[in-house]
């Protein structure tokens, strides 16, 4: 057998010919066969994700669904070889764990096979899927674990120090099954499990299992990142995991000729991977999988293995351009989705210049990932990057399977912040006034899982509040303003933090800026800037008179600070509490750091 060093010189289809699955991965044919839901009507099928693989292994059975070429153990495995795998986790489940209907299991694992099969082994099995952070302390991933009642943790080797003294595990009411992720029954109790699972199923595969014939039941159990509290479990359905998966097809644009190769990035942990486990096989596409971001990694995925699509926040887009192996990707385009915050004119330009064309979405995980875009029009294509840029700024419209937005009026609480004014009335759409985006349809949650009042009132007048704040453009259009927690009160004006970092990532030099309050004697608040590291206090004094140029008095930053790194979450959302903390204690340390600077 090849190192992996020399077999990752080849093609990802060569390469996957060195791979031997274990005898259990190999599909037997009528394991495969498509399973029927019965139900009371001839013209109603309910909507499961599930039904995209089976689907897949029936069409296409040696297409290859899955590659893992960036391990010591590189693994493969076709559209067939997936099914099957996924329906022996499904009778592993409930044949050896007794996991009924309805039951959570977890899975605490990198991108790796173990975690796409459970999106499909674990549904197909009637449980909830819990996928868990895997950058979360023991504290939290306990804490997850309990909440959620789950009876069976899938867990990944590297990250088995997090959960083997946690009080379920070692009283063992939550059974524990580790995957080596090499693919191999050898040294795996994962694999075993696959192993045994396929053998009690008698070899009746899919024709054995009864699947989910309530397309309103709970599917998957996935914890908000809980940066300001208890993280909330999110309760999402089959209808809105398969109808999500059907707008990620059409507005990821991927391919539905099995062209596509998507490039795992984004954590499928996060949001169930924002429905792409689903969306990518429901297109036939193939999933390429990163245990986590390298950029060495990245790059020779473009390069040598035919990346089409990726989804990341404009972090990892930034140390994508940045890398030293960026180079100009020739005779394709990669699609790119970026969340989390707009890119700026530079990060646009520089993606643009490598063959990377990006699209702008908006969503939460209550909202299964993205549920809008920003649109492109032909206009567009006059402008230069910076004024893309500003276009791309705009969180735009519904995706296909969603309800439209809305943008409705706020009031303010007594200590500033703002909130949706009942009875809920939209803003005009004058791209001025700022509300509070909320949402109902298809894509929105299910409910906070054994938490009725955040429910209730997270669903205040019959819609679900994002807590995001917005503008509404004349042509429909959202542009989020701020999240109604990081507004600015500066001398009783309202200062959009969203819009200092704009404005500061206007500057050529700059590809990240953040902004928060902080307190002063005279304002109350005023903003203060933080940009990752660069040229420190000649480049704060420089960005200070740019601001000038770009915002008005009270909007421009006191204070600028340049840091070493900026504070973030695990899916690369910025945590401004980390930075408002950072502003308090600059002003405890300064001397008469309070008084104003006029």
């Amino acid at each position: 057998m090849e190192s992996a060093a020399t077999l990752n010189d080849w093609p990802l289809v060569q390469l996957s010919r060195a791979f031997t699955p274990t005898a259990a991965s190999i599909p037997d044919q009528k394991a495969l066969k498509r399973v029927h839901v019965e139900t009371s009507q001839i013209n109603l099928t309910p909507l499961n994700p599930v039904s995209f693989l089976i689907r897949a292994a029936n069409i296409y059975p040696n297409k290859l669904a899955v590659a893992h070429p960036f391990t010591d153990s590189p693994v493969f495995y076709s559209y067939g070889q997936l099914a099957q795998r996924s329906v022996n986790l499904a009778h592993a489940l409930q044949k050896i764990s007794n996991i009924k209907p309805g039951d959570r299991v977890a899975v605490l694992a990198p991108n790796c096979p173990m975690i796409l099969e459970a999106h499909f082994g674990v549904p197909a099995a009637r449980a909830i899927l819990n996928p868990i952070n895997s950058r979360l302390s023991p504290q939290d991933i306990s804490y997850v674990l309990e909440h959620s009642g789950s009876k069976l943790l899938l867990v990944d080797h590297s990250l088995l120090s997090q959960v083997q003294g946690l009080p379920l595990i070692k009283e063992g009411k939550c059974q524990l099954i580790i995957s080596k992720d090499s693919g191999s029954s050898n040294d795996c109790a994962y694999e075993r499990y696959l192993e045994e699972g396929r053998r009690l199923s008698g070899e009746e595969g899919w024709m054995k299992l009864t699947l989910e014939s309530d397309e309103n039941a709970p599917m998957a159990l996935c914890y908000t990142s809980g940066t300001t509290g208890r993280p909330k479990g999110v309760v999402t359905t089959y209808r809105g995991s398969y109808l999500g998966s059907i707008s990620n097809v059409i507005e990821g644009r991927l391919n539905t000729d099995g062209d596509s190769v998507y490039l795992w990035t984004l954590p499928m942990f996060h949001a169930s991977g924002w429905t792409y486990p689903w969306a990518v096989t429901a297109a036939f596409g193939t999933h390429l999988l990163l245990r986590q971001i390298d950029y060495e990694h990245i790059w020779r995925a473009f390069s040598v293995y035919n990346v089409t699509h990726y989804c990341a926040a404009p972090t990892v887009q930034i140390g994508i351009v940045n890398h030293e192996k960026a180079r100009r990707i020739v005779g394709r385009r990669i699609n790119a989705i970026i969340a989390a915050s707009a890119p700026t004119a530079t990060l646009l330009e520089s993606l643009e210049n490598l063959g990377i064309d990006i699209a702008h979405v908006y969503g939460l995980t209550e909202t299964y990932g993205p549920l809008t875009r920003g649109y492109s029009y032909p206009s567009w294509r006059e402008l230069d990057a910076k004024g893309r840029s500003v276009q791309m700024s705009r969180q735009g419209q519904n995706y296909v399977t969603a309800d439209e937005v809305r943008v409705v009026r706020v009031e303010k609480e007594e200590d500033g912040r703002v909130h949706a004014k009942l009875p809920l009335e939209d803003v005009p759409r004058d791209g001025i006034t700022i509300g509070e985006i909320v949402m109902r349809g298809n894509l929105v949650m299910m409910e906070y899982y054994n938490n009725p009042e955040a429910t209730k009132e997270a669903f205040a007048g019959g819609w679900f509040h994002s807590g995001d704040l917005a503008v509404r453009h004349p042509n429909g259009a959202i542009a989020i303003a701020d999240r109604s927690k990081d507004i600015i009160i500066s001398g009783g004006e309202n200062v959009s933090s969203l819009e200092v970092e704009s404005a500061l990532s206007g500057h050529e030099d700059v590809l990240e800026a953040y902004a928060v309050a902080r307190s002063d004697i005279r304002w109350g608040e005023r903003p203060m800037a933080f940009k990752w590291k660069g040229r420190e206090r000649e480049f704060e004094e420089l960005l200070k008179e740019y601001s000038k140029k770009v915002l008005a008095g009270y909007k421009r930053p006191h204070w600028i600070e340049v840091v070493d790194a900026l504070p973030k979450t695990s899916t690369g959302k910025i945590q401004k509490f980390v930075l408002r903390g950072w502003a308090a204690d600059r002003n405890r340390a300064s001397v008469g750091g309070n008084k104003a600077k006029l």
